[in-house]
């Protein structure tokens, strides 16, 4: 009988990876010690033995911290600046560099140690994974949010997903680059930033909305405050003066939660110039537009929709949940809203599909939303109308929405 080596094994002497961080692991374990690079690197010349070299040594360390306090094999996918998700399910990797997913050519051992890595990170955060709780979200420490779902809920997992932090933000010159905006298009939305108009950045999931909005803060002047609610922090905008609010789950006794409607209304109290809410999905839609109707010029957010269109139907929705009735509704969105942006996802990445202004139409004055600029059409029907606002804040007119002068 032949026995069967591995496709690839260490040479001879010498621990694989796997093997050093189970024992390195059960040493921590023993010992309680903090897992730094320097104790790491200390416990792998240690087990490792005499036959490893320095360089050696170094190596499997920093795969071995990796595997201990990091994301293993995924690691080099999220330090990757051009993946914005990486997706794991079950053992498969996939990730998105903004034309898609694509299988990953990631070796993961199986899916207990998914499982384990998960609880990991997910402890790590201060929340709890396990059979009782087979779901949860966290931040890892360089601000890449996960979402992780264990079996039997995940019927054939576990299931991973990673939304990755970009360590510089985009300015609006590296969008124009991307094609995501076309230029004359970026000197609307500058334009519409400085006339301190309020908008909403719209699209599907993973449309590109939240880094337009971080891209856009980063206009607004210095001299500006900037306050942040947001359900887990993604925006970093590269602003002097930004300070950031982020919900709270319960603990594991249900208490201690602290829900976007109670951020925006401390978020008023903070002296704010400009509020911005990350991401409005539910009953803090009502805050945002009560605070906007007082006084806050300028303020932003995101919110799930596919199309213009789609806006008037899921504000009422959103309003709804906060009680607000869909007549007081539309007239407070009326009042609060000036600019609606549309991002989607395309074959070429992300891209600005449209620029819409809040109007209102019929005897109740209901909220719709008209295109200003389309991509693939151009200047839309609402040209001259957000023209002659952004006249009427002081604003120079960028010559998109008056091309033939004025």
């Amino acid at each position: 009988m032949t026995a069967t080596l591995p496709a690839n094994p260490p040479p001879f002497g010498r621990p694989s990876a796997g093997d050093l961080a189970g024992r390195v692991r059960r040493r921590f374990a023993a010992s309680r010690d903090e897992v730094s690079p320097a104790a790491v690197v200390a416990a792998v010349r240690d087990t490792g033995g005499p036959v490893l070299g320095d360089r050696d040594v170094l190596r499997l360390a920093a795969r071995v911290h990796d595997e201990l306090v990091g994301a293993g094999p995924l690691g080099p996918l999220l330090a990757d600046p051009s993946v914005t998700d990486v997706l794991v399910n079950a053992t498969e990797v996939w990730a998105d560099r903004g034309d898609g997913l694509h299988r990953e050519r990631v070796v993961l051992s199986s899916a207990e140690w998914v499982r384990r890595l998960a609880q990991r990170l997910v402890a790590a955060a201060g929340r709890r994974l396990d059979d009782g709780s087979p779901y949860a979200d966290a931040i890892l420490p360089d601000g890449t949010r996960l979402h992780a779902v264990l079996p039997p809920v995940a019927t054939g997992g576990p299931y991973l997903s990673l939304r990755t932090f970009r360590r510089r933000p985009y300015r609006l010159a590296d969008l124009v680059a991307r094609d995501t905006v076309p230029a004359p298009v970026a000197d609307l939305l500058a334009a519409i930033v400085a006339a301190r108009l309020a908008y909403l950045v719209i699209g599907g999931a993973g449309s590109g909305k939240t880094t337009l909005l971080n891209t856009l803060i980063e206009l607004v002047p210095r001299d500006e405050r900037i306050v942040l609610v947001e359900d887990a922090a993604e925006l970093r905008p590269a602003h002097p003066h930004v300070v950031g609010l982020q919900c709270k789950v319960s603990n594991v006794e249900g208490a201690g939660q602290v829900e976007m409607t109670d951020l925006v209304r401390q978020a008023l109290r903070m002296r704010p110039d400009r509020l911005v809410v990350g991401e409005c999905r539910g009953a803090e839609i009502v805050d945002l537009l009560r605070a906007l109707n007082t006084g806050h010029e300028g303020g932003a957010g995101t919110l799930h929709a596919n199309a213009i269109s789609d806006v008037p139907a899921r504000l009422e929705a959103l309003g709804l949940l906060g009680g607000l009735p869909r007549v007081a509704l539309h007239a407070q969105a009326a009042a609060a809203l000036q600019v609606v942006l549309q991002m989607r996802r395309a074959a070429s990445g992300r891209v600005l599909e449209t620029v819409g202004l809040v109007a209102t139409e019929g005897p109740d004055r209901f909220v719709t939303v008209r295109p200003a600029w389309v991509r693939s059409t151009g200047v839309g029907v609402a040209a001259g109308e957000l023209g002659s606002l952004l006249a009427a804040r002081g604003v120079r007119v960028p010559d998109l929405l008056w091309p033939g002068g004025r």
